[in-house]
C-alpha cells in the first residue's frame, strides 16, 4: 500500500510540474522598453516664461527662509515700492513669525509659499529675505497649481534652492533683490530697483560690465542658471541639482573662507558641473573670511580660474549681482549672449 501511495504522489507531482512548465512562455529575445524618469527635466532650449506683470497685478511677499527680526519698516518700504508701480501686495501671514533662525516653523513657511503658489490671482512671489531655511521646505511644496498658472518667483542667496527646483520643472525665475534689500543695499536702490522692475514688466535686460584682468575672453550663448555657490553645492546628488550642459553658470557667495570656496568648486567639478558648461559669470564673492592671500596664496579670482583650468569656456568676473550693494537682476533659465573681453563684457538676455 505504501509503495502504491508513493507511485500516486509521484504521478501527481509530475503532472503538476508539466502543467506549470507549459504555462511559462519561453523568454523573449525582443528588447524591453523600461520607462525611466530622469531627475533633470529642464533640458529644452526655452523654458516656460511666466506672464510678465501688468499694472493692477498682485504680488505676494513671503519669507521661506530666515526670520525678519521684526523688520516691519523694511517690508513697508518694499510694499511702497510695488505700490508705486501700480501693483497690489499681499503679505504672508507668517512672514514676521520667529522660530529661532527661521521665519516660523517649516510648516508655516511652506504654508505661506504654497498659498501664494496656489492663488491664480497672485502673479509673482517676492521673497522677503534669504538666510537659511528654503531647503527645509522644498519637499513640502506642490507645484501643480503653479503649472496651471505660472508666476515669477523672485529672490537670491538661499532662494537659489527654490530657483533650482523651479528650473527643473521647466520654468524661468528671477534672481534679484528681496523685500528687505531696499534698506540693506541703500547706495544703489534706484539701479537695483530699476533692473528688478525691467525684468518683471518684460523689458529686455542688457548689461555692459567693466572688464577684469582675470577675465577669460570669449563668447557663448546658453541658458543662464545658478545662484549661490553654497546652495548649488548643497543640491548636489539630489533631484534639485541642475544640469549645466550647454548652459552658462552664474555663481555668487558671501562669508566663506577661500578653502571652502575651492572645496565647493572641486565638488561641482567632480559632479561634472563644468564638463559641458558654456561659460561662467562670477558675481560678488563677498566678505571672504580670513586673509585670502595669506591663507590661499592667491586672490579669489585665481582660485576660481585654477579650479576650472581644464576647460576653455569664457569667464566673466565681477558681475554686480549677489551680496554687495549693487545687485542687478538676472532671469534664470533665460537664454543669454555672453561676450567677455579684457576691457569690458556684455550679458544680453534674449526676449523670445
Amino acid at each position: 500500500m505504501m509503495f502504491l501511495k508513493r507511485i500516486i504522489y509521484f504521478t501527481l507531482f509530475m503532472a503538476l510540474v508539466n502543467v506549470g512548465c507549459k504555462s511559462i512562455p519561453p523568454p523573449s529575445t525582443a528588447p524591453v522598453n523600461i520607462p525611466t524618469e530622469p531627475i533633470i527635466v529642464a533640458k529644452s532650449e526655452n523654458l516656460i516664461k511666466p506672464p510678465y506683470l501688468q499694472q493692477g497685478d498682485t504680488v505676494a511677499i513671503v519669507s521661506p527662509a530666515g526670520n525678519l527680526n521684526n523688520k516691519v519698516a523694511e517690508i513697508e518700504q518694499a510694499i511702497k515700492l510695488l505700490n508705486g508701480w501700480n501693483l497690489n501686495v499681499v503679505v504672508g501671514e507668517n512672514v514676521f513669525n520667529q522660530n529661532n533662525e527661521f521665519a516660523g516653523t517649516d510648516e508655516e513657511r511652506a504654508a505661506d509659499f504654497q498659498k501664494a503658489l496656489n492663488n491664480p490671482n497672485i502673479k509673482a512671489i517676492w521673497c522677503a529675505r534669504g538666510g537659511y531655511g528654503s531647503v527645509r521646505i522644498l519637499d513640502k511644496l506642490d507645484y501643480e497649481a503653479f503649472k496651471e498658472h505660472p508666476k515669477w518667483v523672485i529672490g537670491y542667496s538661499d532662494i537659489t534652492a527654490i530657483h533650482n527646483q523651479i528650473h527643473n520643472l521647466g520654468y524661468e525665475s528671477i534672481h534679484s533683490i528681496m523685500g528687505i534689500s531696499l534698506d540693506i543695499y541703500c547706495e544703489y536702490p534706484e539701479e537695483n530697483a530699476a533692473s528688478f522692475k525691467d525684468a518683471v514688466f518684460g523689458k529686455q535686460l542688457s548689461y555692459k560690465i567693466e572688464g577684469s584682468a582675470y577675465n577669460r575672453t570669449g563668447s557663448a550663448t546658453g541658458q543662464l542658471v545658478g545662484g549661490n555657490l553654497t546652495l548649488l553645492h548643497t543640491m548636489l546628488g539630489s533631484k534639485t541639482s541642475i544640469d549645466t550642459s550647454g548652459k552658462i553658470l552664474f555663481i555668487e557667495e558671501v562669508g566663506e573662507q577661500a578653502y571652502h570656496i575651492d572645496r565647493m568648486l572641486q565638488s561641482l567639478k567632480r559632479a561634472s558641473y563644468f564638463e559641458n558648461c558654456k561659460g561662467i559669470v562670477v558675481g560678488s564673492i563677498s566678505k571672504i573670511r580670513g586673509n585670502v592671500i595669506e591663507d590661499w596664496g592667491k586672490p579669489i579670482e585665481q582660485l576660481i580660474l585654477d579650479a576650472v583650468k581644464e576647460y576653455d569656456f569664457p569667464i566673466l568676473f565681477n558681475f554686480p549681482a549677489g551680496h554687495e550693494e549693487s545687485n542687478l537682476t538676472l532671469i534664470l533659465g533665460r537664454t543669454v549672449e555672453l561676450t567677455v573681453g579684457n576691457s569690458d563684457a556684455t550679458l544680453i538676455f534674449k526676449n523670445l
